[in-house]
């Protein structure tokens, strides 16, 4: 239960706690832990459907993943790959609006830099996040666009003169 206030537990996670805990120096047994797992799973304690949405959720709406890294962050937290298909499967099919609206927050930071090195960190940035290559690169290549649009031309500029 102390684990539980501090964070959700997925099921597997819970498990791995409890073979963990002793109770008067003994550790439990398989079947006291599947006891205190379906207890807490009744009583709505556990749940990877719950789990993997709220994942799903922050991990779209505040670290701006794509599929790839949620799913990579579901299975690490060992919900079984059925739920997460199914959780996944909520999401709108929008990794590349979602991807260029990362690109675009970023891309205005790299206006120092040359075109290729941008795109070359912006494309890492975008792949870290769980975006596939092809959606990464698309992005990365408008948000650049977009950022070095308006901006002045650098180098010399020659003008017609009297």
């Amino acid at each position: 239960m102390r684990k539980l206030r501090t964070r959700s537990l997925s099921i597997s996670e819970a498990r791995l706690v409890l073979r963990g805990y002793e109770h008067n120096a003994e550790k439990l047994d398989a079947g006291s832990i599947d006891d205190v797992l379906d207890d807490f799973c009744r009583r709505g304690y556990l749940d990877d459907a719950i789990l993997a949405g709220q994942l799903v959720t922050s991990g779209v709406e505040r670290k701006g993943q794509g599929r790839i890294a949620l799913s990579r962050a579901l299975s690490q937290r060992g919900i079984p790959r059925d739920v997460i298909d199914a959780a996944l499967g909520e999401l709108p099919d929008d990794d590349a609006e979602r991807a260029l609206e990362y690109a675009r927050t970023k891309a205005r930071g790299m206006s120092r830099l040359d075109g290729d090195t941008a795109l070359r960190r912006l494309v890492g940035q975008l792949s870290r996040r769980g975006y596939n290559g092809s959606v990464a690169m698309t992005a990365a290549k408008t948000a650049l666009a977009e950022a070095s649009f308006g901006r002045p031309p650098t180098g010399v500029r020659f003008v017609d003169s009297d």
